[in-house]
C-alpha cells in the first residue's frame, strides 16, 4: 500500500517537525517577534507549562514577553504586598520621626466615607 506509506513519512515528518520546534522552545527564551507569530501556539505552550516567561525581541532588544497567565497573577500580588509593606514601613519611620498620625474619622472624611 503505497498510500500508506506516505501517510507514514507524513506523520514522522510534522513529529519530527514538532519535537524539533519544542526542543528549541525548551532551550530558548527569547525568539524573535516574527519567530514567535508563526509559532504562537507553541510559544503559548512553552510558557505555561515549563512557568518561564518567552522573551519576543524585534532587533535584537527583548520587547515583550509571553508568561503563564497565573504565574503573572502571583507576580503581581506579589508586587502589591511589596508596596503595602514599602508604605507600612514608611508610615513606621514617620511616626518613629515625631510625625504626628492621622485621626481615623479624618482619614474616613478625606476618603468621602464619613
Amino acid at each position: 500500500m503505497p498510500w500508506r506509506r506516505r501517510v507514514d513519512v507524513e506523520a514522522d515528518r510534522h513529529l519530527t517537525y514538532k519535537s524539533a520546534v519544542s526542543a528549541i522552545l525548551c532551550h530558548m527564551s527569547e525568539l524573535t517577534v516574527s519567530d514567535a507569530r508563526a509559532r504562537l501556539a507553541d510559544v503559548v505552550d512553552t510558557a505555561r507549562v515549563q512557568h518561564a516567561p518567552v522573551y519576543l525581541t524585534r532587533r535584537g532588544r527583548r520587547v515583550a514577553a509571553v508568561i503563564d497567565a497565573d504565574d503573572l497573577d502571583r507576580l503581581m500580588a506579589a508586587a502589591e504586598d511589596l508596596a503595602d509593606i514599602g508604605a507600612a514601613q514608611a508610615a513606621r519611620d514617620e511616626l518613629a520621626e515625631g510625625d504626628k498620625a492621622v485621626p481615623w474619622d479624618e482619614v474616613k472624611a478625606d476618603l468621602g466615607l464619613a
